[in-house]
């Protein structure tokens, strides 16, 4: 090999290096691809949307009511879900027909939801879900055809990846922050 050659390679090596060590801690701690599947998040997601997650705000805060979130599910941690966050922690969630009623703790009034995100055919439901600290009741936008908190129970802290940053596919959805609303409090 020449000097050039040498040169290059070398060169590239460290490129690649370099490449790698930005990259990489990004990949793991900061942001991940995600690929929507199935309807359960329809009309706010459809199937096969392209997503980045952002891994890093929930290590500073927790996820407010209304948030979109991924998530591992409770009972496979290898696999991953898009659910809505609608009960924090130590709230009762009371499912009315298709009114959904959050009694909060501390004799703070109870709110009933405004779901405009809703897919408006949902199938009318009752149940009420106690949350204890650190658990949180997650459900998806299309009711009638999520797996979500009503079947499996609370979703512990620990198994929140992130929330959905950006919408990057298709081309005509693209959006920072899909599928976000104004926090209810």
């Amino acid at each position: 090999m020449e000097n050039g050659e040498i040169k290059y390679t070398n060169d590239l090596v460290i490129f690649a290096l370099i490449a790698l060590f930005i990259v990489i801690p990004i990949r793991w701690f900061v942001a991940q691809p995600f690929i929507v599947h199935g309807a359960s998040m329809e009309p706010t997601f459809e199937n096969g949307e392209y997503l980045i997650v952002d891994q890093l705000s929930y290590q500073f805060e927790d996820p407010a009511r209304g948030d979109v979130i991924i998530m591992r599910y409770p009972n496979d941690e290898s696999t991953y879900f898009i659910k809505r966050v609608i009960g924090l922690p130590n709230e009762t969630v009371e499912l009315q027909g298709n009114a959904i009623i959050i009694r909060r703790p501390n004799g703070l009034e109870p709110i009933t939801l405004t779901e405009t995100y809703r897919a408006k055919d949902a199938r009318p439901e009752y149940g009420t879900y106690t949350l204890e600290d650190g658990e949180y009741f997650v459900m998806g936008d299309n009711r009638n055809a999520s797996s979500d908190s009503r079947v499996w129970g609370s979703l512990p802290r620990k198994d929140v990846v992130g929330r959905a940053f950006l919408r990057l596919f298709p081309l005509s959805r693209i959006d920072a922050l899909p599928g976000s609303i104004k926090s209810q409090k």
